[in-house]
């Protein structure tokens, strides 16, 4: 049986971290897998739960962390060495940039047989200045011409890395979209709702909207707050926000709300009733999509994100900027709509035409389960995975 060892940055809550758990669960008894996780920041949601709950025990190397240390990425990279010369697999498959740099490495120097990495996004913009995404292009072309192949998470990521960022050439580029296990964002969707509305205090007749992620500046909600501002001005009632997840931006949106007037509660702290709900990070994520009506998104950067897929299996429609693979999710105009980044006008139109009519939520929740079901199904990403490993076994 082929051994694949698999490294992943963190274990928190998000595409990778799905990806690389179902991937080294579903594989078997195909394939071996030993996975490996690195530490995860003070802000950042732990998803040790995703693996535990399928039996998998990860191998937790606390130095492989988010932010570059050299002494402390030195110590990650000898602890992986040791792994391999160790379990002595036949693929290193990394994920994500701080873990697909220390890992590859290590693969490189102990002659692994097949190394891939996949992307399950990019820092090439956005999340650093010019000078540090020059550098981090430059080391992921030398990475990835040190990598048997290479995988994109949807058609526009592969474009970047080929055409615009010239990463890898085109042939050594496979698109593998992610996968995630769908169906219990479709099971008992009424009593869940009543469960997330009671806990918040939403009332029938108003309309929930959400935005999932972490507190940081690529996801852009400075310009969430906007738009909130433009609906709230035009329906000062009957709608509430709800901000899902935590960072280090928080107390700055809240100063940006207060600068709006906007009233607004961290629900851990004061569970009152507000028109802005921070609700710090959730883990029952069906019960969150069910409790909505419409699920937003406002980055600036992202791969493929993980809040559209999962909000569209639970029947919810989507208004989000168009970045990353969002528009290969987004049947647009069917299953949500897409707008530029910082286009604050015609996201608050998006949005109140969601709102003022349950007719069209209802068809665009509809079709975008129906868009997703098959489509970001861990079955398919596990049979797309072991064709992609078969041949770079056999080649």
């Amino acid at each position: 049986m082929p051994k694949i060892l698999r490294i992943l940055n963190r274990l928190i809550i998000g595409g990778p971290s799905h990806n690389a758990v179902l991937l080294s669960k579903y594989l078997e008894p195909d394939y071996d897998t030993v996975l490996v996780v690195g530490g995860k920041g003070v802000d950042e949601q732990d998803a040790t739960h995703l693996a535990t709950d399928l039996g998998i025990q990860p191998y937790i190397i606390p130095e492989m962390q988010r932010a570059i240390d050299p002494v402390m990425d030195r110590i990650a990279y000898k602890k992986i060495k040791d792994i391999i010369k160790i379990y002595k697999p036949d693929i290193v498959h990394t994920h994500a940039a701080k873990s697909g740099a220390i890992g590859r490495l290590a693969a490189q120097a102990c002659k692994v047989p097949v190394v891939v990495h996949t992307f399950h996004g990019h820092v090439f913009h956005s999340y650093f200045t010019p000078f540090q995404s020059k550098i981090f292009v430059k080391t992921e072309k030398y990475l990835a011409s040190r990598s048997s192949g290479i995988i994109a998470i949807s058609n526009l990521q592969e474009r970047e890395l080929s055409a615009i960022y010239k990463i890898a050439p085109t042939e050594k580029i496979t698109i593998i979209p992610l996968g995630f296990n769908l169906e219990k964002f479709q099971i008992n969707q009424d009593q869940k709702r009543e469960e997330f509305r009671k806990e918040y205090q939403i009332q029938p007749n108003e309309i929930a909207i959400g935005i999932i992620g972490r507190l940081v500046r690529v996801k852009n909600h400075q310009m969430f707050l906007r738009v909130i501002e433009k609906v709230l001005s035009v329906m000062p009632s009957g709608v509430r926000f709800f901000i899902i997840g935590d960072g280090d931006i928080r107390k700055s949106l809240e100063t940006q709300l207060d600068k709006y007037n906007i009233q607004h509660t961290f629900y851990p702290e004061q569970p009152v009733v507000a028109p802005v709900t921070f609700t710090s990070w959730l883990i029952e994520m069906d019960q969150v999509y069910a409790g909505l009506d419409i699920v937003a998104l406002t980055s600036f950067n992202e791969g493929t994100p993980v809040s559209i897929i999962e909000a569209q299996a639970a029947e919810r429609p989507v208004v989000s900027t168009d970045v990353g693979g969002v528009k290969d999710i987004i049947q647009e105009n069917i299953s949500g709509f897409v707008t530029h980044v910082d286009d604050d006008d015609n996201f608050t139109k998006y949005l109140l035409q969601l709102i003022n009519d349950a007719t069209l939520r209802k068809e665009m929740g509809k079709a975008g389960k129906v868009n997703v079901s098959t489509r970001y199904s861990f079955q398919r990403l596990v049979s797309d995975t072991k064709k992609f490993y078969d041949g770079l076994l056999n080649r």
